[in-house]
């Protein structure tokens, strides 16, 4: 299954959120940033790729829906509220990951 992650920035959250997957057997995960400067800006590819997109806040679903509706139309969009504050694989924003993610992806370990 192909999973996106998606924040602002593509620096910290989202890429920590994709590095989780690396060499996982039954997901493949990318991610990208909503905002210009991003490391990895978002396309229509990227939605079109994914089975389901994981937004780190509210704010992000919104910007999705704005400029790609038709790409998100029948894809899974996930708010999992994570707030801008941690760094790239900090512990406590892999705790989370590891906390919200399982509900959503029954075979994430």
């Amino acid at each position: 299954m192909r999973l996106l992650f998606i924040c602002s920035q593509n620096k910290w959250r989202s890429l920590t959120a994709e590095r989780l997957f690396d060499e996982h057997p039954h997901y493949e995960a990318r991610s990208a940033g909503t905002e210009p400067g991003a490391r990895v800006r978002v396309t229509a590819g990227h939605l079109g790729w994914a089975e389901i997109i994981f937004v780190m806040e509210r704010r992000h679903a919104d910007r999705l829906r704005e400029k790609y509706a038709a790409e998100l139309r029948g894809k899974t969009l996930v708010v999992l509220r994570i707030p801008d504050k941690y760094p790239f694989g900090d512990a406590a924003l892999i705790a989370l990951l590891r906390g919200r993610l399982p509900a959503h992806l029954p075979l994430f370990s």
